[in-house]
């Protein structure tokens, strides 16, 4: 791995020092200065960055486009506040705002584009928001808000809001073009362009991507594949303007998920057979399930589908000045998701062959390719769920929005409007196979028994057919008022207030399950014996015909109170409190469908003080903050179909640091966030699933670290040469909620590198990302939790090392 280290930043280097003779061009700098920046996300209205009350980090396109991020998540990770994983690939990806747990996915926050949601609830069952969001060169800025006024702009967003914002066309015809390879069998290009059809009145912009490539971890087949068209038309008229869009998303992405380690005291290294840099169980040898039903006919998946969503979305945005200082803004969405997701989940550890040969109550055991029937002796052997999941969603939604504006100040009030809805299938069988980074699918029998008996303990690797089943459906209506108050006590002092009253609807449904086998079916296993020579069809779920409906109703208000004091015009101090929600997710309701008295919205209490610098050469935000959660639900689902069930309150005190300096006359240049925060546990007992009592009041919550930055220093070489350094360093965590020696999830810290020359219009670049091949734990195995006694540890590390090569012209 050295090696493979070594030579990508030698690869870097050599590019680059190829290329120093080229003309002198100014390269933009990698931060634009925040002094006289504008953000809307969180705000009633624009409003200057040190102006406003919130706390929130901004990203041009031009700061995006140095970052280069792999994907959505690890753009995320330059926010303070954000605890992200990473490791699951360019989707599927987790985010924690401000220490609250979470089973992951952003359950918290709510990803928009230009101020809707890209999807109502971004933390549905295996569909986690990034699914169904790209970054590429349409984006023409991040804003992204923690805590704050969220609540009262957006639902179900106590934690923030990331507001992704689309670039518009002007009367200057311009755009972008990009051609990017990598390491990792990756091509890529990238293309964005806009401009007037019609002079200071008709504008355009269209753009996309299309990528390919084989993934950092090696699957043998290509694990990322796919891309997206987005294009808006905008007219602009005396009193306002009328914009329509259009997005489409046509992708295919591995999902990458808990791998095997050894525990080395506090340091987890790479299990035998098994890179875990770049090994996956997700492995074409394993990639096809085929198997009949007790119902009639047969299951068929391909794990080179991965997650794969088709996304359609069109929407409008209507401006106009009403007169009399009045305006108002609609803005409107529809969503249509159709996506089919697949990938392979550990069910628990690998076992010693014989240890799991002896757990099926075996005494004589004889394992077998499936691929050649070989007899083979595996030292270890892994159980593995494929797990095959069918969402179809759509969801509508308009906000409505009146502003009005004084001398002091300016009143918004608004309706928001969302109705939405998603329909699951579920369909998961377990496989064996080795328990190496390219497994194999193995048979187990009884060679002492006849094939006449039930010898075999398999059907072609599947130890489990279709064990577990689930249809079920979720609906929401929401209907939101919304009231919020800039007012300018002087020209320093500023208040700001706001409310939103929720009054939203929740409904759905399961389909109950009876369990069925194939042996009377007339099937055979292998052209010869039927369905009871083997047990894997003995426990396979079938749907029956009786629904069980629920429905839950949420009537809350959610509040904030702010001001800001702008000492000068480089300096301002804040505070701010607020009090919010977030409805309960989509397993709570289903786990708890007989008795959803249980079940309660999450209430949020989070105060923040802050103090904002921001200079032409420096910027400086420190903020405080303080949260109280109460009801937070815990719902993993663990690798037999149940689910953890647990609800606790939480407590964090934490700081927010986030800088930028820019030195020497712009040679040196640096950005840095970090947070420090202390998360845990109120009380939180309760009862186990097999009747043993927990205590966990106290403890640290799972997953989320108690210090974790990023500072990445760059250099202007010459005024078109650049090169940067990042470091990533994320604290020690746990991985479950009871702390637990064995369970410790250890601190690292991830470097990458990369250069850039700018010439004329034209922009060449390597990045290099995990350089030194660090295995940094993001999250341990939530549906598998360690063994005592057992040095084996299931857990997701970050990708290995690989390099990125782009050009880019600008025209």
């Amino acid at each position: 791995m050295k090696k493979k280290s070594i030579f990508l930043i030698a690869a870097t280097a050599t590019l680059y020092f190829n290329n120093a003779y080229a003309q002198e061009t100014p390269q933009d700098s990698a931060k634009v200065s925040s002094i006289d920046q504008v953000v809307i996300t969180g705000n009633s209205n624009p409003k200057k960055k040190i102006e406003s009350s919130t706390a929130i980090s901004t990203f041009s396109a031009k700061e995006i486009q140095k970052q280069n991020p792999i994907s959505a998540a690890a753009l995320l990770q330059r926010v303070p506040g954000f605890a992200v994983e990473t490791s699951g690939g360019e989707v599927g990806n987790n985010l924690f705002a401000r220490g609250i747990p979470s089973a992951g996915a952003y359950e918290f926050v709510q990803i928009q584009e230009d101020g809707l949601p890209v999807f109502e609830d971004g933390a549905l069952q295996f569909a986690n928001v990034d699914n169904f969001f790209r970054v590429d060169n349409t984006v023409s800025r991040l804003e992204a808000l923690r805590g704050g006024s969220g609540s009262i702009y957006a639902n179900n967003s106590p934690g923030g809001l990331i507001n992704f914002i689309s670039k518009e066309g002007t009367n200057d015809f311009k755009g972008s073009a990009k051609l990017e390879t990598g390491t990792y069998g990756l091509i890529r290009t990238d293309l964005n362009v806009g401009g007037a059809l019609v002079k200071d009145k008709l504008f355009f912009n269209i753009g996309g991507f299309y990528r390919s490539d084989d993934g950092i971890r090696k699957t043998g087949f290509k694990a990322n594949n796919g891309g997206q068209i987005r294009m808006n038309l905008k007219y602009v008229f005396d009193k306002g303007y009328v914009k329509v869009y259009y997005k489409k998303l046509d992708d295919r992405n591995t999902f990458f998920l808990p791998i095997p380690l050894t525990q080395d005291g506090d340091k987890l290294k790479g299990f035998a057979g098994f890179d875990p840099n770049y090994g996956t169980y997700s492995y074409r040898a394993i990639s096809q399930l085929n198997i009949p039903q007790a119902g009639g006919g047969f299951f068929n998946r391909n794990l080179e589908d991965g997650i794969h969503p088709k996304v359609d979305v069109l929407g409008a945005e209507f401006k106009y000045d009403l007169g009399g200082n009045f305006s108002v803004i609609n803005k409107t969405r529809y969503t249509n998701i159709d996506m089919n997701y697949t990938g392979i989940f550990p069910a628990g550890s690998p076992q010693k062959s014989a240890d799991f040969a002896k757990s099926l109550g075996m005494a004589n055991y004889q394992y077998s390719l499936v691929s050649s029937g070989a007899v083979v002796n595996p030292e270890y052997v892994q159980k593995l769920g494929f797990w095959a999941i069918d969402k179809q969603m759509n969801n509508f939604v308009n906000d409505l929005q009146f502003n009005y504006k004084f001398d002091k100040g300016n009143v918004t009030a608004g309706f928001y409007k969302s109705n939405w809805k998603s329909h699951q299938y579920w369909n998961w069988s377990n496989i064996l196979t080795t328990a190496t980074d390219r497994p194999e699918l193995l048979n187990l029998i009884d060679p002492t028994l006849s094939s006449n008996s039930t010898y075999s303990k398999t059907y072609n690797g599947v130890l489990d057919m279709s064990a577990l089943l689930r249809d079920s459906q979720i609906q929401g209506s929401l209907n939101d008022l919304y009231l919020n108050l800039d007012y300018n006590v002087t020209d320093a002092l500023s208040f700001n207030g706001g409310i939103r009253y929720s009054r939203d609807y929740y409904r759905g449904y399961k389909v109950n399950t009876t369990t069925a086998n194939l042996n009377t079916s007339g099937l055979t296993t292998d052209g010869i014996h039927g369905f009871g020579s083997t047990t894997a069809d003995d426990n396979m779920n079938v749907l029956g015909n009786q629904f069980t409906y629920w429905y839950y109703d949420i009537n809350k208000v959610s509040y904030t109170l702010a001001s800001n004091y702008k000492i000068n015009r480089e300096n301002a101090v804040y505070a701010r409190f607020s009090h919010g929600f977030r409805s309960p997710n989509e397993e709570a309701y289903y786990n708890n469908i007989g008795k959803l008295d249980a079940v309660k919205p999450v209430l949020t209490n989070q105060l923040e003080v802050g103090y904002k610098y921001y200079s032409r050469t420096f910027d400086i935000a420190v903020i405080p903050f303080y949260s109280a959660l109460k009801n937070l639900s815990f719902t993993d689902v663990y690798s037999d179909g149940t689910s953890e069930n647990k609800f606790a309150n939480t407590t964090n005190f934490g700081v927010e640091i986030e800088g930028y300096a820019r030195l020497f006359n712009n040679i040196f240049e640096v950005t840095f966030n970090g947070t420090i925060q202390n998360p845990k546990y109120k009380d939180f007992t309760g009862r186990n699933a097999d009747g043993t009592t927990f205590d966990y009041s106290g403890n640290i919550v799972r997953r989320i670290p108690k210090f974790y930055f990023n500072i990445s220093p760059a250099v202007n070489i010459t005024k078109e040469w650049r090169a940067y350094v990042s470091m990533n360093y994320y604290g020690k965590r746990f991985q479950n909620e009871g702390n637990t020696d064995d369970n410790i999830l250890p601190s690292f810290t991830e470097f990458g590198a990369g250069m850039s020359y700018q010439l004329g219009k034209i922009r060449f670049a390597v990045d290099g990302t995990n350089i030194f091949n660090t295995i940094g734990i993001t999250e341990g195995d939530p549906r598998s939790q360690t063994v005592t006694g057992s040095s084996i540890r299931m857990a997701r590390p970050i990708m290995g090392a690989a390099a990125r090569a782009s050009i880019t012209l600008d025209f």
